[in-house]
């Protein structure tokens, strides 16, 4: 196995379990062990384990980036696109321990400075250009205030909603919450033209949801 390939296995590993179990929890010897290596190993390609998820945050950035991108190219609309995209992130939220990116936030400020960035200028505008494209569109009010809206929605899809103190993971279902969330606040900026076509997508993809099942 070439290096290459020797470093995408140990940076994918680690990335699962990252996700199933948060950052700070998660030792080299975790890693090693997961992935049926040595320790030293993992040290012939990387630094130490900020190294690693410096790198995986990168990694997932970039996937990211190809996601929204693909998801805007098959949107017919700004509403589809809404709906695609809440899909993607509950999707990556499904079997991600909450507690991700508050480990993030105090112990890897480097990866976590590297979230931030995209969250606030990639992610921020993406969600500005939705609600610009469905004013024009005519399905979102045309006096909402697309800045404070789009900030709104990105803290509470990033961070609100991902915050135990707030929504204990005992009463609240990630998922469902998401769902709640999303629908109440497309509910605040709809015309009458651009409820019907929400319920319309609504129910298409509660069906797809469905016969997956």
């Amino acid at each position: 196995m070439e290096d290459h390939e020797h470093k995408v296995k140990i940076l994918n590993g680690a990335k699962e379990l990252f996700k199933r179990f948060g950052v700070r929890s998660i030792t080299m010897d975790d890693i090693a062990h997961h992935l049926g290596i040595s320790k030293k190993t993992i040290y012939q390609y990387f630094a130490d384990k900020d190294d690693i998820v410096t790198l995986a945050v990168k990694n997932f950035i970039e996937q990211e980036r190809a996601v929204f991108e693909q998801v805007k190219k098959e949107s017919k609309d700004a509403i589809d696109q809404l709906f695609r995209l809440t899909q993607c992130m509950r999707q990556n939220m499904k079997d991600t321990n909450t507690s991700l990116l508050f480990d993030l936030q105090k112990y890897h400020p480097k990866a976590w400075a590297l979230f931030q960035e995209f969250k606030h200028t990639y992610l921020k505008n993406h969600i500005k250009s939705d609600l610009t494209n469905g004013i024009d569109q005519g399905f979102y009010r045309p006096d909402i205030p697309v800045n404070i809206l789009a900030t709104m929605r990105l803290e509470v899809v990033t961070t609100l909603a991902h915050d135990e103190q707030i929504f204990p993971r005992e009463q609240f279902n990630i998922i469902d919450l998401q769902r709640e969330l999303f629908d109440h606040f497309i509910s605040g900026i709809l015309t009458d033209k651009g409820r019907k076509m929400y319920n319309k997508y609504k129910t298409q993809y509660q069906k797809d949801a469905q016969s997956v099942l």
